[in-house]
């Protein structure tokens, strides 16, 4: 039987400087996923990368061999140690695999709860592990869930009424400290979702920010003409950053796009008029160093987690509403799982069953040679009928739990009990022997 496996990092668990270098591109997630399903130790794979979050989603038949492998790849790509990354690491077995994913689809397990973000992100990850091929029916029907039950937290409660996001924590930040930013001229470097939605909050408070992308200028051109700013090259990014007030970093770059010798020098030009450097990357675009440069004030993702733990918004009640609505939507998919497995289950359990009976019945041959064929026949019907009668309880109880709540853990009992996913093991001498009876009743008198 197969068995789900959860393993990754989150904000939750490992510092930034862990994180990024853990993050990956859609590219190297498709690497990764191909990788592993290539692997006999896995089945299913589908991986979610994030600015605050790194996780694999796997279905494998031996879930100590899948972590182990699992491990490997992501240390292997971050060029760390595996030793290094483990204390940061959560696993997560069976349905505490899925509920993990049905909470991070939500936004519960994210820095800002409800943050909308995080459910395209999932999605994302999904379609592309979709495309690799990576996936199949538990994480196909895991993933389908999680987004169902992720739409219906944000329809069905208030978890996500106020439209806070990173970005708009970031722009909050940025207006703490310089003030009314109307007259500010901001600099957003980036052209995806997270400057969109950097944009989006700074017209909120009345700014026409300038946009700068290093790779889609017509993306930039097209935030700009939405938000009333202006586009500008990547190559004009010093002398943009000569003029700015406010900086707000967001690219995809795997490398970064601001260092510490070229701030240096733009910090010259500006004859000491502070910067105030927003990097909502991970990996970073602002390398950390920029920090030392005298009139420069940095902030990056672990500043924001501290400030949005410092004043939480009071969602408590909605998130103990949307425990309880992704709690009812994981009762689905695990009534679905144990229906998946029970067929399976029910026929193993009378192979096992009947591997046994013949086994017994072969080891002990040579001590029925003098019995007629009828009477041998007779002998052999008798114990399949015993292991049948044994087996009929536990196979109706089985078959009645099928497509409910109960039904996984009757399908995980049975298989450890029965050992149905592991080679049966040799039977000793004296539990394959079939002795007489009186015999038997000898060797279990005692000594007098």
């Amino acid at each position: 039987m197969s068995e789900l496996l959860a393993l990754g990092i989150s904000h939750k668990t490992a510092p930034l400087e862990l994180r990024e270098r853990v993050a990956f591109t859609e590219g190297r997630a498709a690497g990764m996923v191909r990788e592993l399903i290539e692997a006999p130790e896995v089945h299913e794979a589908a991986a979610i990368s994030t600015c605050n979050r790194t996780e694999l989603y796997l279905v494998a038949p031996d879930g100590v061999a899948a972590e182990s492998l699992a491990l490997g790849v992501l240390a292997r790509e971050a060029d760390i140690r595996p030793t290094e990354l483990v204390g940061h690491l959560y696993s997560l077995r069976a349905t505490d695999g899925a509920y993990h994913l049905f909470r991070v689809t939500a936004g519960l397990d994210s820095m800002i709860i409800g943050e909308a973000e995080i459910q395209g992100q999932v999605k994302r990850a999904y379609e592309l592990a979709l495309v690799e091929g990576a996936t199949g029916p538990i994480l196909n029907r895991l993933f389908r869930g999680a987004l169902a039950a992720g739409k219906r937290a944000r329809s069905e409660t208030g978890i996500s009424e106020k439209g806070v996001s990173v970005p708009s924590v970031a722009v909050e930040l940025a207006q703490r400290a310089l003030g009314d930013l109307s007259s500010r001229l901001v600099l957003v470097v980036g052209a995806g979702e997270t400057a969109e939605l950097t944009a989006r909050a700074l017209a909120a408070r009345g700014v026409e920010p300038a946009f700068i992308a290093n790779r889609r200028y017509d993306r930039a051109i097209g935030l700009a003409q939405r938000f009333g700013g202006r586009a500008v090259r990547f190559e004009e990014l010093p002398a943009q950053m000569e003029l700015a007030d406010i900086v707000v970093a967001s690219t995809s770059s795997p490398h970064h796009v601001v260092e510490r010798e070229a701030l240096g020098e733009v910090m010259a030009a500006r004859q000491g008029r502070p910067l105030l450097l927003i990097d909502l990357a991970v990996p970073r675009d602002i390398h950390p160093d920029c920090r030392q440069v005298e009139g420069v004030s940095l902030h990056d993702m672990d500043d924001l987690q501290t400030l949005v733990e410092r004043n939480a918004s009071g969602r408590e009640a909605e998130a103990r509403q949307a425990e309880s609505l992704l709690r009812s939507e994981l009762g689905r998919f695990e009534r679905w799982l144990g229906s998946q497995d029970v067929t399976p289950t029910v026929a193993s359990l009378r192979e096992r069953a009947t591997e046994i009976v013949d086994r017994v019945l072969a080891e002990n041959e040579p001590r029925w040679e003098s019995l007629t064929e009828a009477d041998r026949e007779r002998m052999q019907a008798m114990a399949r009928a015993i292991a049948s009668r044994l087996l009929h309880e536990p196979t109706l109880r089985l078959k009645r739990s099928s497509g409910e709540d109960d039904a996984y853990l009757y399908v995980n009992a049975l298989r450890e009990l029965f050992g149905l996913d592991a080679p049966t093991a040799p039977l000793e001498e004296h539990d394959a022997e079939v002795r007489p009876l009186r015999e038997a009743r000898r060797r279990k008198r005692p000594a007098s």
